[in-house]
């Protein structure tokens, strides 16, 4: 039989949700079905018992009458599950294989009087009671009996029920639980809350685990997305700056004539002309180095990513800067002399935008590195305080929001 992440079976969903044919069937062709607890140790008859199917509890003591018997992990049988409801009949169907399953206690101590006093269900203590072998007088490991949980719950309708088959308070009882019994139980149930607290840490570890990965596949995805953009951009300044130095103006000399040869650019021996070539020229090597290291190298691992990036990114800003400065120094022969304010109005803005563009970038990245020493800073002084697994969750924590913000750091 096939069962989910919490060993539930069909049987168990076709018994939960009341589909007594199901059950039957599933029964019918094998009736060790039954016998399959979930990962919280409930069987198909805690869960029936549960819900209130009278057919279905029937059908399955019929093909295993010890079933009642049977405790999940909260030490509760099918009888305990039952009390919880409202079906009187499913109690004494319950109780009908054996009796002496109403005397038996849950991991609190706790008989199924006591919980049906504390769920207030009158009818069902009103059954109970009449069952011959019951204790009313059970003490469970709170050292309460079900008198003192109707009184503590102000149930006295339920008192009344108890008093009159002779119920007493555990102080009135002859044999009332010992101090160190009641010690013992109080340990127990902080160990079982710490055991709790524990389980629910490892799981949230898992997640940030899980969020950990998702995250450092967002990082190498961007990383391979920039440095796609990298070679584009290489490739588009290589094209600009291979085909800027075949059309300057002016054109070329095209006849032989004193101090010039065929194909000269007409205004060589221009300074600003000069300036453009050298930079012009420095701006097409720089990107095609880029685009021949981004075709020749293959690089897998992250922290060869970044460093390959960083090299990139820098040759790129090279790249386009001389590739500006060529074409400031182009524009002032293009204006001629007459409107060489036009030239520098051009450098002077071309100046300001890249400026400000390097200062802001700097400026998020002195401002990111400052707040990334500061939270290190508190990560140690944490660690150093505490130890436990539950801080090394926060620490997983920060870290993931520290590499999310490292992310736009090239």
């Amino acid at each position: 039989m096939t069962t989910d992440s919490s060993n539930t079976t069909a049987l168990h969903t076709a018994a939960t949700l009341g589909y007594t044919d199901v059950v039957n069937l599933l029964l019918e062709t094998d009736r060790d079905l039954a016998k399959i607890a979930r990962s919280n140790g409930k069987t198909v008859l805690h869960s029936a018992a549960r819900k209130g199917y009278l057919e279905i509890v029937t059908s399955l003591l019929d093909k295993d009458p010890s079933a009642g018997s049977r405790k999940d992990k909260k030490g509760q049988t099918a009888l305990h599950m039952a009390v919880k409801g409202q079906n009187v009949e499913i109690v004494l169907e319950l109780l009908k294989p054996d009796p002496l399953v109403i005397c038996l206690e849950d991991n609190k101590g706790n008989t199924a009087l006591h919980i049906a006093t504390r769920k207030g269900r009158t009818q069902i203590v009103r059954c109970l009671l009449s069952i011959e072998n019951i204790n009313v007088n059970a003490i469970n490991k709170a050292g309460e009996t079900a008198l003192d949980v109707s009184e503590k719950s102000e149930n006295t309708e339920i008192a009344s029920l108890l008093r009159e088959t002779g119920a007493l308070a555990a102080k009135d009882c002859a044999n009332p639980p010992s101090t160190a019994k009641q010690l013992k139980q109080t340990v127990s149930d902080i160990k079982h809350d710490v055991q709790s607290q524990l389980q629910q840490t490892r799981q949230t570890g898992v997640r940030v685990q899980k969020i950990a990965k998702r995250l450092k596949k967002l990082h190498i995805s961007g990383l391979n997305n920039a440095i796609n953009s990298a070679t584009v951009v290489a490739v588009l300044i290589a094209t600009v700056a291979f085909a800027a130095i075949f059309t300057v103006p002016g054109q070329y000399v095209e006849t032989k004539m004193d101090g010039r040869s065929l194909g000269q650019a007409y205004i060589a021996n221009n300074a600003a002309f000069i300036i453009f070539v050298v930079f012009d020229s420095v701006a097409l090597f720089i990107s095609l180095a880029v685009v021949v290291v981004q075709t020749s190298l293959i690089v897998i691992e992250q922290k060869a990513k970044k460093q390959l990036m960083f090299v990139i990114n820098k040759l790129m800003w090279l790249a386009c800067l001389f590739i500006s400065v060529a074409f400031i120094s182009l524009s002032y022969i293009v204006v001629g002399r007459h409107a060489r304010w036009l030239a520098v109005y051009a450098t002077v803005i071309g100046s300001l935008i890249m400026l400000t563009t390097l200062g802001s970038m700097c400026y998020c990245v002195i401002r990111h590195r400052i707040e990334e020493s500061s939270m290190r800073n508190i990560r140690r002084a944490s660690e150093s305080r505490s130890r436990s697994f539950s801080m090394s969750v926060v620490s997983d924590s920060e870290l993931l929001n520290n590499e999310y913000k490292r992310m736009y750091a090239v």
